[in-house]
């Protein structure tokens, strides 16, 4: 899951980036509407976090530009204004949901998630492919009925895989979707995070890897 955290209070921003980040998600930041817009034009991202009160582009301006596009990222309103009626008028501009400041951390984790399930392009809650069983929401996965003990940056390399199956993912689109735009590119991380995942998973082997094209959980176990 790839977020984009839009916030102009940079304790603030780094805060929750660095939060979001422990709970297995690649999250970029932003501290301006300009910044921001140049980030949406790149990547692809499943939720934005979005302050309402920018400089450079106004957050109303900047939500409203995001709901216009194809294929959008969810977006998740912040502001100091709580009032019914600011909540409102920020769900008129095409946000799809509200957090008022000061948020405890919790919810704005729930919230992102649950966002994440609402987008269109989200799958079925549960994951299933080759004898692997994983939930997002509840953060368990099983091989064969077999609870597994994944770090949070297995976790979600097993997720985006799942999700892609039975397609391949490269190195660079798992670096993409699972870390964050700050992630070397020349970096092992991800050839040693894959190789401990399949540790974990066991046998017989259900992380494929063809040279050249990447890595893939195919629908039947690998012999």
């Amino acid at each position: 899951m790839r977020i984009l955290v839009v916030e102009d209070a940079r304790s603030l921003a780094e805060v929750v980036a660095e939060g979001l980040r422990d709970q297995g998600m690649a999250v970029d930041l932003a501290y301006d509407g300009l910044a921001a817009a140049a980030k949406l034009d790149v990547n692809a991202y499943d939720v934005v976090v979005l302050d309402r009160d920018l400089p450079g582009i106004h957050g109303d301006a900047l939500c409203q530009m995001i709901t216009g596009r194809d294929d959008r990222p969810m977006v998740l309103m912040l502001t100091a204004a709580g009032a019914p009626g600011d909540r409102v008028s920020g769900l008129t501009l095409g946000a799809d949901d509200y957090l008022a400041k000061p948020f405890h951390f919790p919810e704005l984790v729930l919230r992102v998630r649950s966002l994440a399930r609402r987008r269109p392009a989200a799958r079925a809650r549960t994951l299933r492919a080759a004898g692997v069983e994983l939930d997002p929401v509840r953060r368990t996965a099983l091989r064969d009925g077999r609870p597994l003990a994944l770090s949070v940056k297995e976790f979600a390399v097993l997720e985006v895989l799942l999700r892609s199956s039975p397609g391949f993912l490269s190195a660079e689109d798992l670096l993409e979707q699972v870390w964050d735009e700050n992630a070397d590119p020349f970096t092992n991380t991800v050839t040693v995070t894959v190789g401990r995942l399949r540790r974990k998973l066991g046998g017989p082997p259900v992380i494929t890897t063809t040279t050249g094209v990447g890595y893939r959980i195919a629908d039947a176990p690998a012999g």
